[in-house]
């Protein structure tokens, strides 16, 4: 299947949704500030997949239908989202996201903290303008994780000390909360109870891993026209699932080896190469995806529980979508 014929699948029972959002989230972000006008529409024009409104848009109609909360929750979660790419790329000093030029890059790092700010408070406004008390809570607790998930890796990758216990909290905080988030949002707008939202959280949960877990693979792949070099995790001493699982079942010698590249030499593109190649031959990439898979099958076991339908049908395709996309 082609991936126009999946996005195709993914968004065809929420074609309509997808249609009316798009001047929906336009009109939140609006500002009498002409600086935050001009940015905010360079964000809009250079949007992204979406995913995260298809997730809340897509389990709003497995668990019912969609309404106005639903749209408030897609908002608020999109808001969110593009918050914290924005700061992102000033954390890691970014310049560049999917071939565009980063905020920082055009408007400098103090203009992008506060356009990411902006869209934060903008987000938490929306939910409490519609009394979406609930929706706040739950994005509220996902931000908390965010943050802490962010400052965990900063943490361990000055120390070079990551577990893989350590590495799926820190996916989980960084990446998983957050979808976890939508799919338990868009239950509750569609007014499912509490044991629905717990599962669609859940499954939110594996996506989100499996998500993060083939992000990470395409730092070791040449191919991957992901907008960000090859080998970028490593020159940020980021220790991601292919590494970890190599230095913790190779010798001493190899270990020492390789953590002197990611200490003295993390800039080098050769040395780069060089331990880029040292974990796809120890196996590090094999042993990454299948964790991949299994966190695939968590989140497709939870959907199959639901009556079959279009939505059921689209979020199988969307799980297919999140481990074989080249981008």
């Amino acid at each position: 299947m082609t991936k126009a014929s999946t996005l195709k699948i993914i968004k065809s029972p929420i074609e309509k949704e997808l249609k009316e959002f798009g001047p929906y989230f336009k009109n939140a972000m609006r500002t009498k500030v002409r600086l935050l006008d001009i940015i905010n529409h360079y964000i809009i024009k250079r949007k992204g997949k979406e995913m995260r409104p298809i997730l809340v848009f897509l389990a709003a109609k497995l668990c019912g239908e969609t309404n106005q909360s639903t749209f408030t929750a897609a908002t608020l979660t999109q808001l969110l989202h593009t918050a914290t790419l924005v700061h992102d790329d000033v954390v890691d000093e970014a310049y560049e996201r999917r071939g565009f030029f980063s905020i920082n890059a055009l408007w400098k790092s103090k203009v992008a903290v506060l356009v990411g700010d902006f869209l934060l408070s903008k987000g938490l406004l929306i939910a409490l303008d519609n009394d979406e008390f609930q929706q706040l809570k739950v994005v509220s607790e996902s931000v908390k994780e965010m943050s802490e998930g962010e400052l965990l890796q900063i943490e361990k990758s000055k120390k070079l000390d990551i577990t893989e216990e350590v590495y799926f909290d820190i996916i989980y905080k960084k990446t998983a909360s957050l979808i976890a988030a939508c799919t338990q949002l868009g239950a509750l707008s569609a007014n499912a109870d509490t044991e629905t939202q717990k599962k669609m959280k859940e499954f939110g949960t594996n996506l989100g891993i499996a998500f993060q877990i083939k992000d990470d693979l395409f730092d070791y792949d040449k191919q991957a026209a992901i907008g960000k070099p090859t080998g970028n995790d490593i020159k940020e001493k980021k220790l991601t699932l292919p590494l970890i699982s190599v230095l913790r079942d190779c010798s001493p010698k190899e270990r020492r080896w390789a953590i002197k590249i990611l200490k003295k030499h993390n800039k080098n593109k050769e040395r780069v190469q060089e331990l880029i190649q040292f974990v796809k031959d120890k196996g590090g990439i094999e042993y990454t995806r299948e964790k991949m898979l299994e966190y695939k099958a968590k989140a497709e076991a939870i959907i199959m529980t639901f009556p079959e339908s279009d939505a059921r049908n689209a979020m199988s395709a969307l799980v297919d979508y999140t481990i074989e996309r080249k981008i």
